[in-house]
């Protein structure tokens, strides 16, 4: 997140809500509205001046190494094809690693902290989305929009609406096949498209205990923090989790089901790669690839038994925080081509902005940024000193926690159970928790005060939050 958000009160002050007052739309700011909206041009295939089809494609739980072009032990044809041609951000995080939490700042824009979900929907202290999200804004500016697939954003009119087709079911079969005829029926249409597909999986690894694997497991490697993780020195709920939470499926399991467990995720993430490949075939089957702008992401990652963990919880490792972003800008609307970045952190709060931005329309006040420099290689491209990630709980055990990364290291603040901090340079795989090294102690205060400074400014009441025990019940 931008650590020095404006306020609305300075938001309106400020030239971008000037530009907008004295557009031919311009409509005043409140509730995530497009300030200035601008209705979409429209043109025709052969190459007539027209807006950028949209879509959008996320996963549920895939970490930003599960593809294979990063790790040669996922097979994911369409995803490493699709990476060749786009940018691929490295270093893309989610607000949070919980799915609606995180899901409700991809279509806003806005951390948690702003949007009101701070947990899953339906647990403890959750709330729907109460906020317009950008299917509205695009569809306000002449956009035909589509939103298939997994929704968890509860049943508020306000966050629902925008959508001239939907179906919110978390199926990831008719997800595909909904995409698909959407895009057969759209695609001799002359004005704009804007399509998101949510997909479940890998979220279906919660079923590993089900999964056979095809061929000998004994070969599956097991990563390094696997073998070395101690729990040493780390908060209590982490090792909790694992004996007395979700983990006990698998904790005092032999070595063969946690190879069990990363062949069934990597199987899932293949399945979400084929979903992905019959959409991308589609727009190229009815010539709307050069038309189409392709964002494809995940909502948060999964541990993958990495620091022998799995599943999500109260952990801020980098399985957990980081995601896979890739973004395809065809030539026609400023693409430079496939290109890695690997010195820009990116939070999923400017998917939103970014794709306002190329569809030429005009900024919200949110907390994400655009990526459009970088993905067309003009103007200047804003940058974060550091990256703030927020968890609140799960079902009914609450344990907040906030995050500060910057390049070299990471502090994380539980409000019950202690601090972490790690050196990312010389230990990327999270195993020493420096957060008592009295060598460190300067490190520490320096994020401490930025991390203060951010929930000061930006509202967020971390330090008021409860803390559960698993059953809900408040430990004082």
């Amino acid at each position: 997140m931008v650590q020095n958000r404006i306020s609305r009160r300075q938001f309106c002050r400020s030239g971008l809500y000037a530009a907008a007052a004295a557009g031919t739309a311009g409509v005043a700011i409140g509730g995530g509205e497009v300030l200035g909206a601008k209705k979409a041009g429209r043109g025709d295939k052969s190459g007539g001046k027209r807006q950028p089809n949209i879509v959008l494609i996320f996963s549920d739980q895939q970490h930003w190494r599960a593809m294979g072009f990063l790790d040669g032990f996922f097979d994911t044809p369409t995803l490493d094809g699709l990476s060749e041609d786009s940018c691929v951000f490295e270093r893309a995080f989610c607000t949070t690693p919980q799915c609606s939490p995180s899901r409700s700042s991809i279509l806003t824009g806005c951390y948690p902290t702003r949007t009101g979900v701070k947990i899953n929907t339906g647990a403890l202290d959750s709330q729907p989305l109460r906020q317009e999200t950008v299917g509205a804004m695009l569809q306000r500016a002449g956009y035909r929009t589509a939103y298939f697939g997994k929704w968890h954003l509860g049943d508020e009119d306000i966050a629902n609406r925008g959508w001239d087709s939907s179906i919110m079911k978390v199926k990831d079969p008719l997800t595909e096949s909904s995409a698909v005829e959407f895009i057969k029926d759209i695609a001799n249409d002359s004005g704009p498209f804007a399509l998101f597909a949510s997909f479940s999986n890998p979220h279906d690894i919660y079923h590993f205990e089900r999964h056979t694997a095809d061929g000998d497991i004994s070969t599956i490697p097991l990563p390094q923090s696997w073998h070395e993780e101690t729990f040493d020195n780390k908060p209590v709920v982490q090792k909790q989790f694992m004996t007395d939470n979700q983990g006990t499926v698998i904790w005092d399991k032999e070595r063969a089901t946690w190879q069990n467990y990363r062949d069934c995720y990597r199987v899932k993430t293949r399945l979400y790669d084929d979903n992905v490949g019959a959409i991308v075939g589609q727009l190229k089957e009815q010539g709307l690839w050069e038309d189409t702008i392709v964002i494809v992401t995940s909502d948060h990652g999964d541990m993958d038994t990495n620091n022998r963990l799995i599943y999500k919880g109260p952990f801020m490792y980098e399985h957990m925080v980081r995601i896979p972003l890739m973004i395809r800008v065809p030539g026609r609307f400023g693409g430079k081509g496939g290109k890695r970045i690997g010195d820009l952190d990116t939070v999923n709060v400017d998917i939103t902005p970014t794709i306002l931005d190329l569809c030429g329309l005009d900024a919200i006040d949110c907390d994400g940024i655009s990526l459009k420099p970088t993905l067309t290689g003009r103007g200047g491209q804003e940058r974060r000193e550091f990256v703030i990630g927020q968890y609140h709980g799960k079902q009914q055990w609450v344990n907040p926690i906030r995050m500060i990364r910057t390049e070299e290291f990471k502090f994380n603040r539980y409000i019950r159970y202690g601090d972490e901090l790690y050196d990312l340079k010389n230990d990327p795989e999270e195993l020493r928790n420096l957060a008592n090294d009295p060598k460190y102690a300067g490190t520490k205060k320096r994020l401490v005060k930025k991390l203060d400074e951010w929930i000061r400014q930006n509202n967020d009441p971390f330090y008021s939050l409860r803390v559960t025990d698993m059953k809900g019940k408040k430990i004082d």
